[in-house]
């Protein structure tokens, strides 16, 4: 069964069941001569309806906004917000579209009760609209944290139509309700690119651990006492997915190449890692757009790549000299998913290109390779690869158990081994121990980490970041633990000796070359002539001495950094950047709506 909407059955009902008059989006009533009474009569109705949810729920292949980016040449929302860029009378996300997908799910549950038919089958629909409206909510709730609770279309009389916003608690609750019900009502067979009851349980558990943790460590929302019980929830959860989803971390003994198929195959059908993923292909007439990780307008970020072990199971972090090693000697003796992530000397490109692939140090030389179709019949064009992509997968739900139990300070050597260490065996490094050392640099990156057992729950957090690097869960990470303050850390690339030739590819011949100018190559008079016609250039300052992009951060040496960051410093403040304002406009509508934490 393929992941795309059945457009001539339901566009049309959609047309009919959203057309609106000129009032309050949220008060908008059906206007056609096909009613509602006529349409939801049985479960193949709500099927129908209901395929109109999925446009909700896409996979993601990057973690833009997040430490993971070094340059990323657009304007992304959090560099925007770390610049002083956002206020509430620019933002947007609160207007009428904002609400269309709420409004469609509640339409569909306020006429549920006139189907007729399989009980079992219409709760299993019933299970899937509030699956959809929890996670609609789960978003609302990240980016607000208090919004109004709707769980019926408005009409022009309700009085509730100009509400406030009502307390986070309530509304996550009702978010757990709606998720528990699906859990428990969602058909736990059927194809996996469709939301199947493991589907329903892996949401839970996701927003389960993002409430639990985020209310342990941010104090401002005063719920610091109520977070036990959404852990727990998440542990059970993740525990009915390991005991009775049949699912298994995809291990054939190939290290990096296993990791790598999860991400860059034609075909994750018969891949037992994934709980739900997006079927594309070329007789679909449906692709993606995956390619672009790679030299488009982001990379990965140095800070990334030192957080990957080395393959004795030590910090890179800690062996010495770490921080001046040249691109062409990190990767060595590294953990597998390193390679699999970041560009390496030994990538080639599609169909394993005889050409070496030479990096670009404009956007910092750590470019990212997960995801990129590596096959040119899967990558033929704009919005035309055809790789499948997951979209919630076996590994996340090993890492939430993990997580959840070391936060709650349960955590013992059998749920290591049952979790975090069937990832780390899959790419062959060593196992993770309850007696392992503090690694100083994730004390620092995350000061606020507590419990008995800090230094596994450390490297837990360690495990997810490398696991699900650049599958978009990064950010929110960072928000729930409250470690916001590396937002405004300036990221950034390789290490660059000195200025001159440099070798990327591990041939012992130079590829590209830093110059400080067109007007200054002096750097690169001495190499052979045949090697600096060969060379890529690039330069800290154009013909009339303008600063590029990027720069050395010790002049000539140094790593690579960008001038934006340095001529628009950043800064983090909290708790007010961890929420978005309301647009000023929705509140002079409806002055119910309140502002929070210093918005």
């Amino acid at each position: 069964m393929k992941l795309r909407i059945n457009y001539i059955l339901i566009i049309g009902f959609i047309a009919i069941a959203i057309t609106a008059c000129k009032k309050d989006f949220l008060q908008r009533n059906p206007q056609t001569q096909i009613t509602d009474a006529v349409f939801f009569q049985s479960p193949s109705d709500l099927e129908t309806y209901s395929n109109g949810f999925y446009k909700q729920l896409s996979p993601s292949y990057d973690d833009i906004n997040s430490d993971n980016i070094a340059n990323y040449n657009a304007n992304g929302e959090v560099d925007n917000l770390v610049r002083g860029g956002i206020s509430s009378s620019n933002v947007g996300g609160w207007d009428k579209k904002d609400w269309a997908d709420l409004r469609q799910i509640n339409y569909m549950l306020d006429h549920i009760n006139q189907v007729k038919g399989d009980q079992t089958l219409i709760n299993h629909y019933v299970g899937i609209a509030r699956f959809f409206r929890g996670l609609y909510y789960f978003k609302k709730i990240k980016t607000y944290s208090n919004v109004p609770w709707f769980s019926k279309v408005v009409n022009s009389e309700d009085p509730n139509l100009y509400k406030g916003q009502d307390p986070r608690a309530m509304v996550a609750d009702s978010v757990l309700n709606d998720l528990t019900y699906a859990a428990n009502n969602i058909k736990a067979d059927g194809s996996n690119t469709r939301v199947t009851k493991w589907a329903a349980l892996t949401l839970l558990a996701r927003f389960a651990l993002h409430e639990g943790t985020f209310r342990k460590y941010h104090d401002e929302i005063a719920l610091t006492n109520d977070y036990q019980r959404f852990l727990d929830v998440a542990i059970t959860a993740t525990a009915q997915i390991i005991k009775d989803g049949g699912f298994v971390i995809y291990n054939t003994g190939k290290a990096g190449e296993d990791y790598r198929a999860l991400f860059s195959s034609a075909n994750l059908a018969a891949n037992k890692e994934m709980i739900m993923w997006a079927d594309y292909g070329k007789e679909l007439g449906v692709g993606n757009n995956s390619h672009t990780v790679l030299d488009y307008i982001w990379s990965l970020s140095k800070n990334l790549a030192d957080t990957y072990l080395k393959t004795d199971g030590s910090p890179f972090t800690s062996t010495p000299g770490y921080n001046t090693k040249l691109y062409t000697e990190v990767f060595a003796g590294r953990d597998p998913r390193m390679a699999e992530t970041i560009i390496n000397p030994a990538f080639r490109g599609p169909n394993n290109a005889t050409a070496p692939y030479r990096i670009k140090p404009t956007l910092g030389g750590y470019n990212q390779i997960k995801f990129y179709p590596r096959s040119a019949d899967l990558m033929q064009g704009w919005v035309m690869n055809y790789t499948d992509l997951p979209i919630f997968r076996y590994a996340e739900v090993l890492l939430i158990n993990a997580e959840a139990k070391a936060e709650s300070g349960t955590i013992t050597q059998a749920d290591l081994d049952q979790t975090i260490n069937k990832l780390r065996n899959r790419v062959q490094m060593p196992a993770l121990s309850m007696g392992v050392a503090l690694d100083p640099v994730l004390s620092a990156t995350y000061p606020n980490a507590m419990g008995a057992n800090t230094a596994v729950l450390l490297e837990i957090r360690r495990e997810r970041r490398v696991e699900m690097a650049c599958e978009g869960l990064r950010y929110d990470d960072i928000v729930r633990w409250k470690v916001g303050k590396v937002l405004q850390n300036s990221q950034q690339g390789m290490y660059v000796p000195a200025m001159g030739g440099l070798d990327v590819t591990g041939d012992g011949i130079p590829d590209i070359a830093i110059l400080t100018s067109p007007n200054d190559e002096s750097a690169i008079a001495n190499l052979p002539e045949d090697v600096k016609k060969n060379l890529s250039k690039y330069y800290l300052k154009d013909k009339d001495g303008k600063d590029q992009n990027f720069y050395l951060t010790n002049g000539t040496s140094g790593f690579v950094a960008f001038t934006r960051d340095r001529d628009q410093p950043r800064t983090f403040l909290e708790p007010k950047y961890y929420y978005r304002p309301i647009p000023i406009s929705e509140t002079v509508v409806n002055p119910a709506l309140k502002q929070v934490f210093g918005w």
